[in-house]
């Protein structure tokens, strides 16, 4: 017998959970490269150095108006699609979890919820590809009145809010406690990438969680008044923190997390124990 009747596709075939863990990582990287371009457009724009407060879909626009644009473009697309099959197999299997019970049940649904949403923007970016898009706002605002419209539309509006506070306040709760890093693979780091995974994380996302509060707010708000045109996204969240007093430092911060919170997804792209 030799070593080829052990491998029957040959040796350098792929096994579809390699695949799987190439695509998560691939998808991290989409991510934290769309998260970046909104903290550092919303920086620049937070003191007037010629960027713009936007959310996913101006970060969308922005790598479309680039050289080559259509097509990095399309590769962020087919990361963000990676992604969303790993927070599937995650909801399907919840592979780096052996509990059961409520808080299992929870878990898995909250990965099929962000599978569901970053499909969204996947398909958002596709049709920008494409030459078929929206604004980010007017397409949140479109989807809330079509919810609010709904039997139950209003309660599930708010459940949305409540889901997004919940979800801040569980950043809030990853950025103190530095749980993130259990998911880390520390032993291939040296002293200092460490320090800076932690700090930046830790940085990223409390502005994560500040971001998600605000528009955990905005749904609440547009299922108490029933105004869809009350709902708001990340642009709005940044807005909103632009019209504070000191509102340009407020944003210029969270901003500067945003950025964070994107190198923060870089990391686990590079770093993340993913067992599919």
């Amino acid at each position: 017998m030799n070593i080829q009747d052990l491998h029957p596709h040959g040796p350098n075939s792929q096994q579809p959970e390699q695949w799987i863990e190439r695509l998560a990582r691939f998808g991290y990287a989409a991510k934290g490269i769309v998260y970046m371009i909104i903290g550092i457009l919303a920086f620049m724009a937070a003191f007037n150095w010629g960027g713009r407060v936007t959310g996913t879909q101006g970060a969308f626009q922005t790598i479309a108006s680039q050289p080559f644009g259509k097509l990095l473009l399309f590769l962020v697309a087919v990361g963000l699609l990676g992604y969303v099959l790993w927070r599937f197999v995650e909801a399907a299997k919840d592979p780096e979890h052996s509990d059961s019970g409520a808080g299992a049940i929870g878990r898995r649904i909250s990965y099929a919820v962000s599978g569901i949403i970053y499909a969204g923007l996947a398909l958002s970016a596709l049709k920008i590809v494409f030459g078929n898009s929206s604004g980010s706002s007017s397409g949140s605002q479109q989807q809330t009145a079509t919810l609010l419209s709904q039997p139950f539309g209003r309660w599930l509006v708010a459940a949305i809010g409540v889901a997004s506070v919940a979800y801040g306040f569980y950043c809030f709760y990853r950025s103190y406690s530095t749980q993130f890093r259990r998911k880390l693979k520390l032993s291939e780091m040296n002293a200092s990438t460490e320090k800076w995974a932690t700090i930046i994380g830790r940085f990223g996302l409390a502005a994560k969680g500040i971001v998600a509060v605000i528009i955990g707010y905005f749904f609440i708000q547009a299922a108490r008044t029933y105004d869809a045109s009350q709902a708001g996204t990340t642009e709005g969240a940044l807005q909103t923190l632009q019209q504070q007093p000191f509102g340009a430092w407020l944003m210029g911060i969270v901003a500067l997390g945003l950025i964070a919170y994107g190198i923060h997804l870089e990391v686990q792209a590079r770093y993340r124990r993913i067992s599919p």
